[in-house]
């Protein structure tokens, strides 16, 4: 019996060693079938591996939009902008002063590039002709492609549209900015605070004129400083305070332009007494936004009116060079001669981009193009673009950007770039900044503040044809008129004679249009 136990148990752990050696083989023939070149006969060949795909080509775009610094900013960010997107970039950067001629001529010799940034509202005015003629994309029904382009706001976005159809992406802007930036060192010195009223306001104006608020013993300072742009100049703030309606206004049941109320005239009114009392710049109708900056930077004049608060910081970075001591701060509640305080806003972008027709050749094109400014609306790219390079160009601290104390290097190298980005921090992710200078910190505290106040422009979201073909031409008719006013060149009866000839060649019209469309 046992011997017979230990034959059966000695066959048994032959069969299992058997088996074990032939799972070995089993395993290493696996291998080696895992590595045989296909190509070749015999199981000692190795396999190849599937070729790389070919790198995607960079999508080349041709960008043109205004330039608000003195220099064409070099490549530096452009080059790392082109990693990011994969994208071989041409700007075409122009004068911010001239841009609105160079955009029209490109325009009508058809040389527009793919990529089309206007300047302003105004100038998505003179276009919106030429969108209706189908010379400019429909981008709308591309946007649900793209997810960080379908976070742009579209409340914002329905402000853009034309006949209902969306053909532009837009730059954000904070609804109210506006307000005042003064010399607060000079107010000290004389005893002011910052103006509570108009009163006030042109009593701050004469003292910065009279009071010798530099201790020179000279009378060589100003009290406004203001330039030749009525929307984003002092006009249409100080106008505001009036409570002059914001473009348009309710007036008897009906729209009307903010030119027929009589808070209009009296904001004139203010500006003449202003210039007749030598209290502001002479020549402020030509007087451009470099030259407006210029003499207030350079410590001659004591308020700076106008369409953007921000502004405090270039003008202190500035102003500090020429006038070490000198003190900024910023101001915006201005109550009217009804006690009341009113702002005005603009419709929450400054600027948009239209893609032409003539330079984009088809859908598969746009597309590539918007895919760019898919990428440019990511955290990434738009740091990039904003702030500049980290570690170069900024910091982040507490979780906001911190501008590196060499300013000039930011405006040669960034701005041209930051003034381009699509979107606002909510959409595209970008940093907010985090503020040291007191003034700054008191002028975004005040733009928030602006908005409870706000009036917005009923016309906004509205269209009306004859506006569109005419309305730039129209307007001019009313500037030159309000210019002519303030220098005392016309009257209230030819102000009144030159509104009768806007309504007579096209404006009656565009009252009408813009009725029927507001009782829709």
């Amino acid at each position: 019996m046992k011997k017979k136990s230990f034959t059966l148990l000695l066959s048994a752990l032959l069969t299992f060693s058997m088996l074990t050696a032939c799972s070995g083989n089993n395993n290493n023939n696996k291998e080696a079938a895992a590595t045989k070149d296909p190509g070749t006969s015999g199981g000692t060949n190795t396999a190849t591996t599937e070729p790389a795909p070919e790198p995607e080509k960079p999508t080349e775009i041709k960008i043109m939009l205004p330039l608000n610094t003195t220099e064409t900013p070099p490549d530096t960010i452009k080059a790392e902008v082109e990693k990011l997107t994969n994208t071989k970039l041409t700007y075409q950067f122009f004068p911010a002063d001239t841009y609105e001629e160079k955009l029209n001529s490109s325009f009508a010799t058809g040389s527009l590039p793919q990529v089309t940034y206007l300047k302003n509202q105004t100038t998505f005015l003179q276009m919106k002709e030429a969108i209706k003629d189908g010379q400019f994309w429909e981008i709308g029904p591309y946007l649900t492609e793209f997810p960080n382009l379908n976070k742009l706001k579209p409340e914002i976005l329905n402000n853009t549209k034309v006949d209902g159809k969306l053909y532009t992406v837009y730059i954000g802007r904070p609804l109210a900015r506006q307000g005042i930036i003064y010399r607060k060192d000079w107010a000290d010195k004389l005893g002011l605070k910052a103006p509570a009223n108009l009163d006030e306001l042109f009593a701050m104006a004469k003292a910065f004129t009279e009071q010798d608020p530099d201790g020179n013993g000279k009378k060589d300072t100003t009290g406004i400083v203001d330039r030749n742009e009525l929307v984003y100049g002092a006009f249409k703030t100080v106008s505001s305070w009036f409570g002059t309606p914001n473009n348009w206004g309710e007036k008897d049941g009906q729209l009307a332009p903010e030119f027929m109320f009589p808070q209009y005239i009296d904001a004139m009114d203010y500006f003449k007494k202003l210039r007749d009392s030598e209290y502001m710049n002479q020549d402020f109708a030509a007087t451009s936004k470099t030259d407006a900056v210029n003499m207030f930077t350079s410590g001659k004049a004591g308020l700076y009116i106008g369409g953007s608060m921000p502004d405090i910081d270039n003008l202190n970075k500035d102003l500090i060079k020429n006038v070490p001591d000198a003190v900024l701060d910023a101001h915006s509640m201005v109550a009217g001669p009804d006690g009341k305080i009113t702002q005005w806003m603009i419709p929450g972008y400054n600027n948009v981009v239209l893609f032409p027709k003539g330079a984009v050749k088809d859908e598969a094109e746009l597309k590539k193009i918007l895919a760019f400014f898919d990428k440019m609306m990511t955290p990434e790219v738009a740091n990039l673009m904003y702030w500049g390079i980290e570690g170069t160009h900024y910091t982040v601290e507490d979780g906001k950007a911190k501008p590196a104390d060499d300013k000039e290097l930011i405006e040669r190298e960034v701005k041209g770039y930051k003034d381009s980005v699509i979107g606002e921090y909510e959409t595209n992710g970008m940093y907010q900044p985090l503020n040291v200078l007191p003034g700054r910190i008191h002028a975004d505290e005040l733009a928030l503040e602006n908005v409870k106040f706000g009036v917005a422009d009923p016309t906004a979201a509205l269209d009306s044809a004859t506006y569109t073909s005419k309305g730039v031409e129209l307007q001019q008719i009313i500037t030159d008129a309000t210019y002519n006013y303030i220098y005392g060149q016309l009257d209230k009866a030819g102000f009144e004679k030159e509104v009768e000839s806007w309504k007579s060649r096209g404006g009656a019209a565009i009252i009408e249009e813009y009725n029927a469309a507001y009782k829709k």
